[in-house]
């Protein structure tokens, strides 16, 4: 299975663990991510449109040092599936995805005609966060409403196989008692989160059970008690 994400930091703590957790379970995923730190759809269209070569290729969850074009990574395989998400401060504001979510979907089916595309959904910033209140909100729930509310709207805006529901999985977590999920207030923490999001990822793609995953590898240790509410919350999405 091989799967591409245009994205930025969010798409990066998602891929981060996902080749080699599910390499662990004898499953193979090529995961690239094109990564600009806080990159929007607005910037990923107009790096279409030019044709840009300014984004990381990250292989497996690991830098290469390689700068590449959207297209260029289109070309560069048969993709499985391709994601597609806003930027987190955009997004639970529909108004910001079009046209370019639109135009980025007609882009992707161009130059690769059998993939499936998937809109990977972002996630709420914690509780009590400066940037959560410069947005506007007082609560995650408050956040991730709207984040909810939008990527649903684009799902349909551009007939997408499915959601990879994320930002459902941090706050489900965070509610079922992980304590600490993010490691500066909005980006997953290295240990649990990006854990958490790697199990989301693998099972929407594979469909397997996770239920007895003990992939350890992973950049910061994570407790048995933390492990458990991890698979309890993927497991109930």
């Amino acid at each position: 299975m091989k799967i591409l994400s245009i994205g930025n930091s969010f798409s990066q703590d998602a891929q981060r663990y996902l080749h080699r957790l599910a390499k662990a379970e004898g499953e193979d995923i090529k995961t690239v991510n094109l990564y600009i730190g806080g990159c929007s759809l607005r910037q990923h269209y107009l790096n279409m449109l030019d044709d840009n070569a300014h984004y990381d290729f990250e292989f497996n969850g690991e830098k290469t040092g390689i700068k590449v074009s959207i297209r260029q990574a289109l070309v560069s395989d048969e993709w499985d599936y391709v994601t597609l998400q806003q930027a987190s401060p955009l997004s639970g504001k529909i108004g910001s995805y079009e046209p370019y979510l639109t135009a980025l979907a007609d882009y992707v089916r161009k130059y690769c005609p059998k993939t499936e595309l998937l809109i990977h959904q972002t996630w709420a910033y914690e509780a009590e966060s400066e940037k959560l209140y410069k947005l506007g909100y007082e609560t995650p729930e408050q956040m991730f409403a709207d984040i909810r509310t939008a990527y649903h709207q684009a799902a349909r805006f551009i007939n997408a196989e499915g959601i990879i529901p994320s930002g459902e999985a941090m706050l489900s977590a965070v509610r079922n008692g992980i304590g600490k999920i993010h490691r500066d207030t909005f980006h997953a923490s290295r240990g649990a989160g990006r854990y958490l999001l790697a199990l989301v990822w693998y099972k929407l793609l594979t469909g397997k059970d996770v239920t007895g995953n003990t992939f350890s590898e992973i950049d910061e240790p994570i407790s048995a008690e933390e492990r458990q509410i991890i698979i309890n919350t993927v497991n109930c999405l």
